[in-house]
């Protein structure tokens, strides 16, 4: 059952996920032609600033009200349904008006630290209004997964990025440059406007007061402040590497490194993003349930491995044309970067069907200790490596991050709950490696014929697999 129903969530954000990966692609490949790398670099940098920005001021809010919510509604008491989503929802608004203060007076810090300068500190006053409309977006969405509403979430979703997209397109046309923040507002409003339009109404506002909003509040405030540092360590990782790359190798590697970053992330956020959407409430709501968790990881597990494999290795044949089609020839450089990237993207898989579970139980501690030792291995391997092999070095720190991240959830898994993973995850892991590194090997010495053969037989594998899940 727990197989079928992550399927089923597979189908419908996977379409979402395809819709907003499309909208990315023509968003970052008219930036690419229309501004080139130095355009693709600012925009990467303005976006990871927002991300960091967002994880700091929004105190893991996002994930943690989904435990609460999804919790409550399992219990089936309409009237403490209807606290908990009145006080995410005030909770939203203090948190958004937060945001945007603190991004307004971080402003002139920010600019310095992230190009050297203070020319820059009237974009981050304005990237405060992106802040603020991402933090009510989030509380939207909480609410719509928490409860199960999916399909509305994935309209949320599907419109607000098309929309955004539709209004950024004459921006970049005329504005060039310039047109970065306004863009990246212009997405955020999107959202933030089809999230209030399609936001859950079928519970009534609650009488609460500002004493009871914060006593209510507390359970997923708390879990979310470990969820943020733990979130926060890892975005600021990302983002001081960025910085760090700039300044040691000009906005251009920037941007070369943005793009083989993208691509090796958002065909996996392909398929973890839509099982994720279904996958933590169902986990949140049998976090007491030793034999269900279980279960439902190696489940997950299994349907993951499943469907990541042969998309993996059809990235890691297909890289060069994609490079071609999304951006241009000049991010040719990073086609090693992202067949190494690939590889990882099995681990990465693996690690998140198993860490799920810490959010799962409220562990918020180790969720902080986990993220942060992640953080830092992130960002000494991908300074290690980038100084020993460029960019393809970014591709095999990558690959060892997730590995050892892998290693260390697991540890967690075993030794602090005490579970098990199937017999059936070795099997799945071991054949996704398989695929996609004899695919990798092949492309790499020419084999090109013989590693299509490989991709289509993992194909025709997956489909048969996904049907077994399916009927059993």
């Amino acid at each position: 059952m727990s197989a079928r129903k992550a399927i089923k969530a597979m189908g419908l954000f996977g379409g979402v996920q395809v819709v907003t990966i499309l909208c990315s692609i023509i968003r970052t490949k008219l930036v690419a032609v229309w501004i080139g790398p130095m355009g693709v670099g600012l925009f990467a940098l303005f976006n990871q600033a927002l991300e960091t920005l967002n994880t700091a001021t929004n105190l893991g809010m996002r994930q943690s009200s989904v435990r609460d919510i999804s919790q409550a509604a399992e219990q089936g008491d309409q009237s403490h349904i209807s606290r908990i989503i009145t006080v995410v929802r005030r909770w939203s608004v203090w948190l958004a008006l937060g945001g945007a203060l603190i991004t307004m007076v971080l402003a002139p810090a920010l600019s310095r630290f992230t190009f050297g300068d203070t020319e820059h500190i009237w974009g981050f006053v304005a990237l405060a209004g992106a802040v603020f409309l991402m933090a009510l977006t989030n509380g939207e969405y909480a609410i719509l997964q928490g409860t199960g509403r999916l399909r509305r979430l994935a309209s949320v979703t599907v419109w607000g990025t098309i929309t955004g997209l539709i209004i950024s397109v004459p921006l970049f046309y005329w504005l060039r440059e310039r047109s970065i923040l306004p863009s990246i507002i212009a997405y955020a409003l999107a959202c933030a406007t089809f999230a209030f339009v399609f936001r859950n109404r079928d519970y009534r506002p609650a009488q609460v007061t500002r004493s009871e909003t914060y006593t209510t509040g507390k359970s997923f405030i708390t879990l979310g402040i470990y969820m943020t540092a733990g979130a926060f360590v890892t975005l600021l990782a990302n983002y001081i590497f960025a910085a760090w790359l700039n300044l040691h190798a000009g906005t251009d590697t920037v941007g070369y490194f943005q793009a083989g970053n993208t691509l090796v992330n958002k065909y996996t956020a392909l398929i973890l993003a839509a099982l994720g959407m279904e996958y933590y409430p169902r986990l949140a709501r049998i976090a007491d349930n030793h034999d269900g968790l279980r279960a439902n990881v190696t489940q997950e597990i299994s349907v993951a491995l499943t469907a990541i494999a042969p998309i993996a290795a059809l990235f890691i044949l297909l890289r060069e044309p994609i490079i071609s089609i999304l951006y241009t020839d000049h991010f040719h450089v990073v086609a090693d970067m992202v067949a190494w990237g690939a590889v990882g993207s099995v681990f990465r898989t693996l690690s998140w069907c198993i860490a799920f579970v810490i959010l799962a139980k409220g562990a918020g501690r180790i969720y902080l200790i986990t993220e942060s030792i992640s953080a830092v291995l992130y960002l000494v391997l991908n300074i290690a490596c980038y100084n020993l092999w460029g960019l393809t070095g970014l591709g095999i720190a990558f690959l060892v991050w997730y590995v050892a991240y892998t290693m260390i959830v697991w540890l967690v898994y075993v030794r602090t709950f005490n579970l098990r993973l199937g017999a059936a995850t070795a099997g799945y892991t071991v054949w996704a490696l398989l695929v996609t590194v004899s695919v990798m090997l092949l492309v790499f010495h020419g084999a090109t014929l013989l590693a299509a053969a490989v991709t289509v037989a993992s194909i025709i594998i997956s489909v048969v697999q996904a049907r077994r899940l399916w009927k059993n």
